[in-house]
């Protein structure tokens, strides 16, 4: 090799050098700041994932929760080679999620960019803001009202659909039930339109909606799976596609569907929009739906395309029946294991209804103070979402510790909600812990199941009025015994506090 060869390669390996050189410091000092916090021990290239190696996936929420506990208040993970900041106390949750500077949901959110698109759930900056606005008021106290008769009618059939096996003395596993419900009442409210989950079986859209949320799943646990060229290519990614269509496809229909409607609708009132169900053409009984009232909002601001419209409804779609699905299925868990807790509920509903079988209405359910504490303290102890994160958009302190910008940000919900100093006995279920006089003077981000702050859940008394209208009507017709304890009822770690194996129950029919 000649003189001037050696120099050429020299020259070059020294460029690429003091390339890489800077950020080789860079990430030094990042990985130092980040260890100052304590966690368990990672490891070159898998970081700190060595502790899920050959475990269940029910088995991976009590390594977490072990690891909570173990590190209480914030501690540091490493997944591979990415840093997350956990934490679990309620100051810390307030100084993330308190204010509109770190609002940028973490990296995880982004498997569900080719379903969800930007929706209020993915979205980001302007766009956020944006989209929250407009659709803020299709949640507001009287279209949730009529939402009510929707509640109430699949209530209604669930608690049919649970007859047989009553006083049977056999547990039944009541959460496919409950899904269904969940299913045909956010179909119903979302969409306007009836899929009869409960009633016909799983139509090609249902079994989409299952498919695309356990392939989510099942990618979140897979990391060779995060990257897209190999996720495209994989079993995984072939399947995810075709959900896909099949959701897109149907969600764009509906709302080709009901636009065509109100522009009927509107030339048969002169131009004016229709402001009443029976006045868009959906008769009596066909209320007008998140997507009518998210269409005749965007007539007047035009701010919303088409696709821009199937992203809200679709997003709404995704949080809005898992969650009330987990919610109602560990409510009717937790009455099975305090039989004078549900005598108590069982006392409000009679008095509310005496005797009768009319459907609840939107003051029932108000009357329902002592139920809806239930559902409160259901949701401290198995929040639907016991974790969520964000994406830190500048330096921050926390408990003495400094973390970077652009860190992953973990909120533990679960055990923000066990924190003594809010929750004595954290473990007892107590639903006066939701008394007034026991809840005023606690700290606002120590109860956290909707998130909180100006990213708090917008659907979230859409939810609590939901489980309480359905709880109300199982409750009516029975009496629930839990098959198993808090102890033998475990957790499976997914994208909701998914109870393993269901939520096994014993019925008997109340005179």
């Amino acid at each position: 090799m000649s003189e001037v060869t050696t120099l050429i390669y020299g020259g070059v390996v020294f460029a690429l050098f003091a390339l890489f050189l800077p950020w080789l410091v860079k990430r030094v000092r990042y990985i130092q700041i980040i260890d100052r916090i304590p966690g368990p021990k990672a490891y070159p290239l898998i970081g700190t994932t060595h502790m899920f190696f050959g475990k269940k996936r029910h088995e991976i929420f009590y390594v977490i929760d072990e690891r909570t506990r173990r590190y209480p208040e914030i501690h540091r993970i490493w997944t591979g080679t990415r840093a997350e900041v956990r934490i679990s106390k309620a100051e810390y949750v307030e100084a993330v999620i308190g204010g509109n500077k770190h609002i940028e949901k973490s990296e995880g959110y982004k498997f569900l960019g080719d379903w969800l698109g930007e929706g209020l759930l993915t979205s980001k900056g302007e766009r956020w803001f944006k989209h929250r606005k407009l659709i803020t008021p299709t949640f507001h106290f009287n279209i949730l009202d009529g939402f009510c008769d929707v509640f109430a009618e699949n209530g209604a059939v669930l608690a049919d659909r649970l007859k047989p096996f009553a006083d049977t003395g056999a547990p039944v596993d009541v959460f496919p039930f409950i899904t269904k419900a969940a299913l045909d009442i956010i179909c119903e409210t979302a969409m306007g339109v009836k899929v009869n989950a409960q009633t016909d079986g799983e139509n090609e859209y249902v079994k989409a909606i299952y498919a695309l949320s356990e392939l989510f799943l099942d990618r979140l646990v897979r990391p060779w799976l995060h990257n897209n060229f190999l996720f495209k290519r994989s079993e995984y990614g072939q399947k995810h596609r075709k959900a896909i269509e099949i959701v897109h496809g149907y969600t764009k229909k509906v709302i080709r569907d009901r636009k065509e409607l109100l522009r009927q609708q509107r030339e048969s009132n002169d131009g004016s929009s229709p402001t009443k169900p029976e006045d868009a053409g959906f008769g009596a009984k066909k209320r007008l739906a998140f997507l009518d009232l998210l269409l005749q909002g965007n007539e007047k601001s035009n701010q919303l395309s088409d696709d821009d419209v199937r992203e809200e409804v679709d997003t709404f779609m995704f949080e809005g029946h898992d969650t009330t699905t987990a919610g109602m299925s560990w409510a009717l868990f937790l009455l099975g294991l305090a039989p004078d807790v549900q005598d108590r509920v069982h006392q409000e509903i009679d008095s509310i209804f005496d005797g009768s079988d009319r459907p609840a209405t939107m003051a029932d359910l108000g009357e329902m103070k002592l139920l809806e504490r239930c559902l409160k303290e259901t949701l401290r102890l198995y929040p639907s979402v016991s974790f969520f994160g964000r994406t830190l958009s500048e330096d921050i302190t926390l408990g003495g510790y400094h973390v970077p910008a652009g860190t992953l940000l973990g909120v533990h919900a679960y055990h923000v909600h066990r924190d003594e100093r809010f929750f004595p006995d954290p473990e007892k279920f107590d639903p006066d812990r939701f008394l007034p006089e026991n809840t005023e003077s606690r700290h606002p981000y120590a109860y956290i199941p909707f998130s909180a702050g100006p990213r708090n859940c917008i659907g979230q008394k859409f939810a609590l009025l939901e489980e309480k209208s359905v709880i109300s009507a199982v409750l009516r017709r029975y009496r629930v015994r839990s098959a198993l304890t808090r102890d033998q009822q475990l957790i499976n770690h997914e994208l909701i506090t998914r109870p393993k194996d269901g939520i096994r129950l014993y019925l008997e029919k109340r005179q």
